[in-house]
């Protein structure tokens, strides 16, 4: 697995990815039902899959409040194939003051143990989107962010440019990752994240495929460049607003940034009122 730091060619790359533009609407509400008021209306037919620790995934008790709504769900349960998408989703509807926040590459035993106490310090969740080769090696920390309701999505095997690779290739980036995850934990993951944010049509059709939905960022923190722990900081809280998907990292170089930012934004995003939340897929 690679550094997400690739100079000019991740920034020619991150401009295609926002060219694609915000995704069409997604009926996603935030995972927390307790401290949401309303919420979209749901059709009978379409039950959800919530994004939180799976079924049957023992652990230690889970303080979080979703646990009574998944408590039941049965084993191995997952939603109908996802459409194929022509854009990744870019950020949550707007359900009040809700953000998210995701981390990248990991999981790594340096760093994501420490990120994964800040959370649950503040008894938030977020999305791990891990990469298959660091998963299969650190399986105790995927289980780790299942006991404790986080959202773990599949960030390809190897962190290749997934334009440049072959459907097949591209399968079995996201397969193997997904098969990682799913013997971990019992289930598979529901969502994918492009390394360096580079979409294809292909990486669309087999993520969906896989039965899982794309998912990009709206603020990228740059902590792969280790501007320095105050400017992650301010780019987390300049960019906060209802929906945004914050993007950071847990892997991939020297994370000690991110692991220090996290601690001094994410109470200052509570106390302005922003929920920190994982998407619900219905």
């Amino acid at each position: 697995m690679r550094s997400d730091h690739t100079g000019p060619e991740r920034r020619t790359l991150l401009r295609v990815a926002l060219g694609l533009g915000a995704a069409t609407a997604l009926h996603l509400t935030v995972a927390d039902p307790a401290s949401t008021p309303t919420r979209p209306a749901r059709p009978a037919t379409t039950p959800p899959a919530a994004a939180g620790p799976p079924a049957g995934v023992r652990g230690r008790p889970s303080p979080y409040r979703l646990e009574p709504m998944t408590a039941n769900t049965p084993p191995r349960f997952r939603p109908g194939r996802p459409p194929v998408r022509t854009r990744p989703f870019e950020r949550l509807p707007d359900l009040g003051r809700s953000m998210v926040l995701s981390f990248d590459d990991g999981p790594d035993p340096r760093y994501t143990p420490h990120i994964l106490a800040t959370l649950r310090e503040h008894r938030v969740r977020a999305m791990f989107f891990v990469c298959g080769e660091m998963a299969a090696a650190h399986p105790d920390l995927l289980r780790e962010m299942a006991d404790d309701g986080h959202v773990i999505g599949n960030h390809s095997w190897s962190h290749p440019l997934i334009p440049k690779l072959s459907r097949a290739a591209i399968r079995g980036e996201l397969g193997r990752t997904s098969e990682v995850v799913e013997t971990a934990l019992g289930t598979a993951p529901l969502w994918y994240r492009a390394p360096y944010g580079a979409w294809n049509r292909n990486s669309f059709e087999i993520g969906a495929e896989l039965g899982m939905e794309p998912m990009a960022w709206t603020v990228d923190t740059l902590d792969w460049k280790e501007p320095g722990t105050g400017k992650i900081v301010r780019r987390v809280l300049d960019g906060a607003a209802p929906g945004v998907v914050v993007l950071s990292h847990d892997a991939g170089g020297d994370r000690s940034q991110s692991v220090a930012a996290l601690r001094r934004y994410l109470p200052r995003l509570l106390d302005d009122g922003y929920r920190v939340t994982v998407p619900y897929r219905v």
